[in-house]
């Protein structure tokens, strides 16, 4: 009887064991297969404006270290897919310069060429980055490469989610670009609350805002809008917060106003 139960409990830890390792590969992602070109300064973040069609600014600098991306139609998601992080990785079967090593990259930009169902048009640094120790130019001077690629948590160390009012923005049209979505990166969805003019408190009532290009939302109205807004952001995996009041009475456009709350 006792060997039997130390039986079922060695079956019940490897299970367990099993379950663990299983759910591990499940929250890093598969491997897939995608390609990989480069675009921009050998060096740099890729646009020479260090920009992107996210709307996201001076990715060649802190989060973002100019290891960026532009992403075709499956992975830019019409805007959607801004912000998502993914590890990408060559194999020295691909090139002899590859690593292997697995370096993640920010998609910031995107990219509709048509060289294959999933295509990350990489900055240069992240694109060198794949490559064995001295070997970045060598690898570079690649063209297209086959890569392996899969989706893998942000980390915007330090940062809270930012809210960037975008030029042009008026009592009747208002317009944001978010950044730095936690873990998940990538935002699906973006409310505005408004403030009660008589009571000065919010509304209570959630406006849906709509994508306008990359990671940039926008509400137009036939009134004015009444500040202080408050915001509510859904990443893709479904994770709400709300940022309240966030954007305040006098807001200015090209003014960041970063929020006080971010995605675990």
């Amino acid at each position: 009887m006792a060997s039997a139960l130390t039986s079922y409990s060695s079956k019940v830890a490897a299970l367990a064991a099993l379950f663990v390792v299983l759910a591990m590969h499940a929250e890093a992602g598969s491997w897939l297969p995608a390609k990989a070109t480069w675009y921009g300064a050998p060096d740099g973040a890729g646009p020479d404006d260090n920009g992107g069609a996210c709307g996201f600014k001076h990715t060649n600098q802190y989060p973002y270290m100019s290891m960026t991306s532009c992403g075709n139609e499956p992975l830019f998601k019409d805007g959607k897919g801004c912000g998502a992080c993914y590890q990408i990785r060559c194999l020295n079967s691909s090139h002899d310069a590859c690593s292997g090593r697995a370096k993640r990259v920010v998609i910031t930009d995107m990219n509709y060429y048509p060289v294959s169902k999933y295509h990350f048009d990489l900055s240069g640094t992240a694109f060198g980055a794949m490559a064995r120790t001295g070997l970045n130019d060598k690898l570079r001077h690649a063209g297209i490469i086959d890569i392996q690629f899969r989706r893998v948590p942000c980390n915007y160390k330090g940062l809270n989610v930012n809210f960037r009012v975008q030029v042009g923005s008026n009592p009747n049209y208002f317009a944001v670009l978010v950044q730095y979505a936690g873990k998940d990166g990538a935002v699906v969805q973006l409310d505005l609350m408004e403030t009660n003019k008589d009571t000065g408190k919010p509304t209570g009532v959630w406006t849906p805002m709509h994508v306008s290009w990359g990671a940039v939302w926008r509400l137009d109205t036939k009134r004015p809008l009444r500040p202080p807004f408050s915001l509510r952001v859904r990443s893709d995996s479904g994770k709400t917060l709300v940022a309240s009041n966030v954007i305040p009475a006098d807001w200015k456009p090209m003014t960041d106003y970063p929020s006080s709350v971010q995605f675990p």
